[in-house]
């Protein structure tokens, strides 16, 4: 039934345009009543995204699940994923309800209260898991708000391209970028191995310069290119 109404308002959508169509035009076509319909959808905006609920609740539960040496913001970045799943599922879909929320500035507000949802949930576990970190909520906020921009900017190129090519391969290049600005970086390789500790008089120390004030992603960047060449030497 809620895949048939969703069928039936897209179709709808897509044949007369969004303001033209009404909740009776979608039940009648779907063949139901007014009351089938509004105990599956509040509003006829809510049917222009019916996955995202689910979504959601799946994301925060993914995350609730986390477990306490988890790094967190590879974290949020595989949570992030969860969505691009959920448009891939269905590229005709996604394609066609993002040219539709593009038409309509009432439905861009309510896709911007979505994902302002997503990130606020994001938010809240890495407040979690900052807690005690000086300036800990304000890091997790701003993590969380370019892990959103980061994933929607990919995304976004894909629904352009009219779901054509690799969603996948877009969006982990962009969450690349959130990881190597935010995240713990792993053990370099070898480094806890056997002959590699302090006692065998091999622990090598790599001192990195770098201007009060740079970005975090700028001294990532420094540290990248000093352990790089000190592995090439």
């Amino acid at each position: 039934m809620r895949d048939a109404l969703v069928a039936a308002a897209f179709q709808l959508f897509l044949e007369r345009g969004y303001e033209q169509t009404t909740v009776d035009d979608i039940v009648a076509l779907a063949g139901v009543g007014r009351r089938s319909f509004f105990r599956y959808f509040p509003s006829k905006e809510d049917v222009v995204f019916p996955d995202h609920e689910r979504c959601l609740a799946d994301m925060t539960a993914y995350l609730a699940e986390s477990a306490e040496d988890a790094e967190p913001v590879g974290r949020v970045c595989d949570a992030a994923r969860m969505v691009l799943l959920m448009y891939a599922e269905n590229p005709a879909f996604s394609v066609q309800r993002y040219r539709l929320t593009k038409k309509v500035p009432g439905l861009r507000a309510s896709e911007l209260s979505v994902v302002w949802r997503y990130e606020r949930a994001l938010a809240a576990y890495l407040r979690g898991r900052f807690a005690g970190r000086p300036d800990g909520t304000l890091q997790a906020d701003v993590i969380a708000a370019a892990v959103v921009a980061a994933h929607n900017n990919a995304l976004r190129s894909w629904l352009r391209s009219d779901g054509h090519g690799d969603s996948t391969t877009a969006v982990d290049h962009a969450l690349d970028y959130v990881k190597a600005a935010f995240g713990t970086p792993p053990p370099a390789p070898g480094r806890d191995g056997p002959g590699t500790g302090p006692e065998s008089g091999s622990e090598d120390v790599v001192v990195v310069v770098s201007r009060r004030g740079a970005p975090m992603w700028r001294v990532v960047q420094e540290i990248e290119s000093a352990l790089t060449t000190q592995r090439e030497n």
